[in-house]
């Protein structure tokens, strides 16, 4: 690519932004080296790790490479046998946990179904070295200090050196508290000079306290001594010192050798760790630019009436504020457009934005488009834009667009963007004019893919009638007297000198003249443009009113569809509540039952009471018969069967708890039982609290519905009295939810449960026939009652 023309476009500026998202110095230097690609499979690489980065952001937005640092100087440095400071040996640390917490992130995501082929490439350069890890963290402290436990000399040493200093001011205090050198003392305090360990002593009682003078106060009232039976103690402080500071070296040596041993897995990890970092960092600024993927297509493959470019609704990315997007199209029938309007109306930003975004995706970056957008891979991005006159070299802005020009030219080819502002201006308009068109027919010959913008009428009509090329204007607000900056492709603009002079209050009569000067084919294509111009609007408020008309019907659709969903809501509450009627009269007959049954106890002889008991039976029998089953309400949307779920099963009428789905089947724990049944026999009662569903498995929809007695009920334990109460109730529940059979666990024992159960349901009238339980089911420790059928 063109140097020139990258600064030209401000394609660094955009690589600045982009660098201001990297998290260190390795994906910075990446950032910042970043160029267009002019190979398509290379170009699609690079779009496909932006992409992928995105995903990644989107499922892990905290994911981050803080803490990693381009080690590789200090690995250098150990390789050749020098010594690595701490500081260095914690960021080696600190590096190596960043790569192996983003290496367990990637792979974590690829083993729940996450395809990230390109990321995950990088992330199997990142190599996991625990072992200089530890050995780091086992030698030196987060504040950079090498520790004790380094070495085992290092901590002989440092112990032996903390025994020696202490016994050496352990003296120092002695001399200091004893009434002897009381007077000679200027201050009690002990200090160190030169390394060694003194005590201030006044210059009139030198002699008074013998020892070493180290130093001397700038008065020379106070002499900085050692004192003599302290130099033995402190030469032996200071030699520890020196044997700590050789084994400190020691140990820094030894483990930059262990890092000289992994050099290449950590400098490959660096480089990995940078790839991931830059391409997160392509990620967010897309993220920032609200941008989109483009479709990165090869000029060679692509049908030749296709458009190579297509930009909906496209932003230049270092604008901000409120950006008026511009919608672009060129390549297939037409390769040049030419784009005129008025000055600071949005010509020269839509040349840049065009220019700009194709560098922008062949460098592998997301542009600020609506989904949809086509971008050739180009050879070449040149462009010719600004005032570039040049003193220095005697070239007038005229003669120094021309140089330009003229390098371009020589270049062109059909893989590549001329971008051209103010096509032939700076000179005579009729040679000017014809120069831009003749640029143009050469633009058109070489196959080019070209943008332009121009002042001259003449490119508007030569525009018109010659194939290939286009016209395309920037609107002026008449009104307003400002641009809009909309980009109208089809349509040139017109020229609105007359209108603005008008306006701003120009005599009458001088607009007029003017007018009667203006060349009258100019004046008939003004007139045209404004018919169109007129056209165009007037299709766009029909077109506005329909899209306006076709909401409004949606809404209605909708509406209706939330009015009919309510109206069933409230049909099923009526159903419901009619059911919970039914069950509250189906419990006022229990009641009057059960008080049958005890006066058919008191008085069994009594033909009366007989006769009322199997009365009220009948009755009770009629009134379940009648009864409604549970009623659903169709919930919104249907609910995925997984493990943990609760399902009704609807040939049992039991409810069980679901624990592995497979091939339409479900094997459900019904119980101490278990079985595999079809997925359509099963209806789901309540999803699992939390469960997170894997990708790529099969799914099935089962609608939920509501509960229904378990399978089974547990008696052991509890009274008689409250035996019969219970019992009862789960019998009516049971055949309520169409259940065929019960199981009634009361154990064995002394059999006095089990006597009472089965006397119980021998009378109960919706029980139909009873059984012990076989050697399976808990033998007589179980009764199992077959219900009557409704």
């Amino acid at each position: 690519m063109n140097e020139k023309s990258l600064r030209t476009l401000e394609f660094p500026k955009v690589i600045a932004a982009l660098s201001a998202h990297t998290s260190f110095s390795a994906s910075h230097d990446l950032a910042t080296d970043l160029t267009p690609i002019a190979q398509h499979v290379a170009v699609l690489r690079a779009q496909a790790e932006t992409s992928e980065a995105r995903r990644i952001l989107e499922l892990r937005p905290e994911i981050t490479t803080a803490g990693a640092r381009d080690v590789r100087p200090s690995v250098a440095r150990a390789e050749l046998g020098g010594i690595v400071e701490p500081a260095e040996l914690l960021v080696i640390a600190a590096t190596l946990s960043a790569a192996r917490g983003m290496r367990r992130i990637i792979l974590k995501l690829r083993e729940v179904g996450h395809e990230l082929p390109a990321i995950a490439a990088m992330a199997a350069r990142l190599h996991d070295v625990p072992e200089l890890e530890n050995r780091i963290h086992s030698s030196i402290s987060e504040r950079g200090d090498v520790l004790d436990s380094a070495s085992p000399a290092l901590g002989r040493i440092r112990s032996e050196m903390r025994t020696a200093h202490d016994r050496l001011l352990q003296y120092l205090r002695s001399i200091l508290n004893s009434g002897t050198y009381a007077q000679a003392i200027q201050e009690p305090i002990i200090t160190m000079r030169e390394g060694r360990y003194v005590i201030p002593v006044k210059s009139d009682f030198r002699t008074r306290l013998p020892g070493i003078v180290h130093d001397t106060s700038g008065s020379g009232a106070t002499l900085f001594v050692e004192p003599l039976g302290s130099v033995d103690a402190g030469n032996r402080w200071r030699e520890l010192q020196g044997r700590e500071a050789e084994e400190v070296e020691r140990v820094l040596l030894e483990l930059a050798g262990q890092i000289a041993d992994v050099g290449p897995a950590v400098r490959e990890t660096v480089s990995a760790l940078a790839s991931i970092d830059f391409a997160l960092a392509k990620a967010r600024y897309a993220n920032a630019l609200r941008a989109t993927p483009p479709e990165m297509v090869s000029l060679p493959d692509l049908p030749r009436n296709e458009p190579a470019i297509r930009l909906p609704q496209a932003r230049h990315p270092l604008l901000r504020g409120r950006v008026v997007p511009t919608t672009v199209e060129l390549g297939g029938p037409y390769r040049v457009l030419v784009i005129t309007g008025p000055n600071t109306g949005g010509k020269t930003v839509a040349l840049k934005t065009v220019g700009l975004l194709v560098l922008m995706a062949q460098s592998g970056l997301h542009v600020p488009a609506l989904p949809g957008a086509r971008l050739p891979v180009l050879r070449h991005v040149y462009a010719d834009i600004g005032d570039e006159q040049s003193i220095e070299q005697s070239l007038s802005t005229f003669s120094s667009h021309i140089s330009n020009i003229v390098g371009m030219l020589k270049e062109a080819a059909p893989d590549s963007l001329i971008l051209l502002d103010e096509l032939g201006a700076g000179t005579d308009p009729e040679e000017g004019s014809a120069l831009a068109r003749a640029i143009i027919d050469y633009l058109l010959d070489r196959g080019c893919l070209a943008v332009g913008t121009t002042h001259y009428t003449e490119l508007k009509s030569y525009a018109h009638t010659t194939p290939g090329v286009r016209n395309a204007s920037v609107e002026f607000d008449e009104e307003t007297l400002s641009p809009t900056y909309r980009l109208i492709v089809g349509l040139p603009g017109r020229s609105n000198a007359l209108s603005i002079a008008r306006r701003l209050g120009m005599p009458e009569e001088i607009i007029a003249n003017a007018h009667e000067r203006v060349r009258p084919e100019s004046r008939e294509l003004n007139d045209l443009l404004q018919q169109i111009q007129d056209e165009r609007d007037a299709a766009s408020t029909r077109r506005a009113l329909v899209d306006r008309e076709r909401d409004d019907a949606r809404r209605l659709v909708e509406q209706a569809g939330r009015e009919l969903q309510e109206a069933e809501r409230t049909r099923a509450r009526a159903a419901d509540d009619g059911r919970r009627e039914a069950e509250a009269e189906l419990e006022e007959f229990r009641k009057e039952l059960a008080t049958l049954r005890r006066e058919l106890q008191r008085a069994p002889s009594e033909p009366a009471s007989t006769q009322s008991v199997q009365a009220t039976e009948g009755r009770l029998r009629e009134l379940t018969r009648r009864s409604p089953r549970p009623r659903h309400i169709p919930k919104a949307t249907p609910h995925t069967v997984s493990p943990g779920d609760t399902v009704l099963v609807l040939e049992l009428g039991s409810t069980g708890k679901v624990l592995s789905v497979q091939d339409g089947t479900a094997e459900v724990q019904l119980g101490s039982l278990k079985s595999r049944l079809p997925l359509r026999d099963l209806q789901l009662q309540a999803p699992a609290a939390e469960r997170t569903e894997p990708t790529g498995r099969s799914r099935y929809n089962l609608e939920p519905t509501r509960s229904a007695p378990s399978m089974e009920l547990d008696l052991r334990g509890k009274r008689a009295e409250e035996v019969t109460r219970e019992l009862d109730r789960y019998i009516d529940d049971a055949y309520l939810a169409g259940m065929p059979l019960v199981r009634i666990i009361h154990g064995k024992g002394t059999g006095a449960l089990r006597q009472v159960v089965r006397e119980f349901l021998r009378q109960h009238p919706l029980v139909a026939s009873m059984q012990g339980g076989g050697d399976a089911q808990g033998g007589e420790g179980v009764t199992v009652a077959t219900l009557a059928s409704s």
